[in-house]
């Protein structure tokens, strides 16, 4: 029958849309690779627009001549800022560390609750913790200042040498008085103070006393040592106090 003619006819109107679908899927493919950052990996793209390589020329002798780096450092810059509005924040801690460690040798360090005495124990490892901190911070520095009889004294000024330092503290092993945490952070404060802003200021204080016997108000000189920027720790060998803590 002639209606067995319209067969290839048929097939070749069936083709026709497919073969269409396929010179526009070219079309798209060749428009993505053309289209100058979406065929791109992430590291290409951040270079797309600079291009600075083109930008590189040689003299007589073979060398790259020098280049306008205005738009390069522009670029480096904006990268910078992205970098760092996505990273969290960081602390920063100075190289060259400087920290008094303040002991307080009252009257309640001579209980003998811990053995043989707590001024024995606060000795002992203050002897361990000077050694070490100097071995681990060479280039820190270290001094010693003791509460007694309700005053600060400075026993030893900041220096790098741990048997100064632990003969210093082994001579004035004497307990007597009261405790008296303003007058040690005022005395500690006023060394500190004067300390360039590249160096780390810390304050240890080991304590044994239950109380503080201080002068004026205490808070004024812990804000005081805040503004200055001054760590301040504390290691009490008895039942919390309520100003340590603050």
């Amino acid at each position: 029958m002639y209606n067995g003619g319209d067969g290839p006819r048929r097939r070749r109107q069936e083709d026709g849309p497919a073969a269409d679908d396929d010179e526009d899927d070219d079309d798209v493919d060749g428009d993505v690779d053309g289209d100058g950052g979406a065929g791109l990996e992430a590291w290409e793209r951040d270079y797309a627009d600079e291009r600075s390589w083109e930008s590189l020329q040689e003299d007589e002798s073979g060398l790259l001549r020098p280049i306008d780096t205005k738009a390069l450092h522009h670029a480096q810059s904006r990268r910078r800022l992205r970098s760092t509005a996505s990273a969290t924040a960081r602390i920063q801690k100075g190289l060259i560390g400087y920290l008094y460690v303040v002991i307080d040798l009252s009257r309640a360090a001579s209980e003998m609750d811990f053995r043989p005495s707590r001024m024995a124990v606060l000795a002992r490892h203050a002897e361990a913790f000077i050694r070490e901190f100097v071995d681990q911070n060479p280039l820190s520095q270290i001094g010693l200042v003791t509460i007694k009889d309700g005053v600060a004294h400075s026993l030893t000024d900041l220096g790098g040498s741990p048997e100064f330092h632990i003969m210093a503290l082994m001579g004035k092993l004497e307990c007597s008085g009261d405790s008296s945490l303003q007058n040690a952070l005022e005395l500690v404060h006023g060394y500190l103070d004067k300390i360039p802003s590249y160096g780390h200021r810390e304050i240890l204080i080991l304590t044994s006393a239950l109380s503080t016997c201080d002068p004026g108000d205490i808070v004024d000189t812990i804000q005081k040592c805040k503004n200055s920027k001054i760590c301040c720790s504390v290691i009490g060998l008895s039942t919390e106090v309520f100003m340590c803590k603050h």
